[in-house]
């Protein structure tokens, strides 16, 4: 498998569980990079899925495991005052030596998620424009230049130091499957990121958004494909199965077969699944984001040999 592995750090289930304590996800983070995964990711939610804040534990796991790519899957910016954020993504950029992707959504239409967006003060309907907005502030930002800016926001000669250590700032990505979002990706951003294709449907979508970027006189080959998984693995088929959708529905609170047509998962042995994520990096994927439902020691490892596989 020549697509570059990451692991989404349990920030969600530790908290379902009741065991806030951050000592053992630093750990894992660090398990991960002793096997050889190339990034972790932490997603991210205030009230709708309660967990840990993402950037403040990736600067936890730069300072534990220096030089490990980290990752956001997903960060929800429109959540955020944009120049705050802008000058938290630089120090953590900085904190990683650069090291940093920006996984962005804009969040699916849910009762919890509306609570949460109204909880932060923000227009749920406004979201999509409201993200956009704020991530070319970010940028702008982040060149170090005087920034004017007269929109939801507004700045006068603003500078926010440090810059990242990457210069422009750390790349950004974004999920979606629908026309507007892959049309969202090839102009706006460095990497198309989605939860929910199979392996031949991502190929098409990512094709896609390399011929919008292309329309747009950006450089195809410039934008990365990456994939977020969820996997179960065990021997015995239904006892993989039923591991997955008791995950699947404690995580979301509803049924885990809607859960299953919307998300990209595998449920199996270890053998099986080779394959399966191997036709991702078929598909063009040069980056696999892998969930775990549950005993992540010994799906970190198990997984970890499929790329010698």
């Amino acid at each position: 498998m020549t697509a570059k592995l990451g692991y989404l750090l349990p920030t969600r289930e530790q908290i379902m569980q009741g065991r806030p304590e951050t000592g053992p996800l630093l750990a894992l983070a660090e398990r991960a990079a002793g096997l050889g995964y190339d990034s972790v990711w932490v997603g991210d939610s205030l009230t709708a899925r309660p967990r840990h804040d993402p950037l403040t534990l990736l600067a936890a796991v730069a300072g534990r495991v220096p030089g490990l790519t980290l990752g956001t899957a997903v960060l929800l910016p429109a959540l955020r005052n944009p120049v705050l954020l802008a000058h938290q993504v630089a120090t953590l950029d900085q904190l990683s030596d650069g090291n940093l992707i920006l996984g962005v959504g804009f969040a699916a239409d849910r009762p919890n998620i509306r609570t949460e967006f109204a909880a932060a003060g923000v227009p749920f309907e406004h979201r999509i424009g409201r993200m956009i907005e704020g991530l070319r502030l970010c940028r702008a930002l982040w060149s170090g230049q005087p920034v004017d800016w007269n929109g939801r926001w507004q700045l006068a000669g603003a500078v926010v130091a440090p810059t990242p250590a990457r210069p422009g700032g750390p790349p950004l990505w974004i999920g979606g499957n629908l026309p507007a979002s892959l049309e969202r990706a090839g102009k706006h951003f460095d990497g198309w990121f989605p939860i929910a294709p199979n392996a031949p449907e991502f190929a098409v979508g990512l094709q896609q958004v390399h011929m919008v970027a292309s329309a747009h006189g950006r450089d195809p080959a410039a934008i990365s494909g990456a994939m977020y998984l969820t996997v179960s693995l065990d021997d015995d088929p239904a006892a993989a199965n039923a591991r997955l959708n008791g995950f699947l529905e404690r995580y979301y609170d509803q049924p885990a077969e809607l859960t299953r047509r919307r998300q990209a998962c595998y449920a199996g042995p270890a053998s099986g699944m080779a394959e399966w994520i191997g036709s991702y990096a078929q598909a063009g994927a040069d980056h696999l984001v892998v969930r775990f439902a549950g005993d992540h020691e010994r799906h970190l490892e198990a997984v970890a040999k499929l790329r010698h596989v």
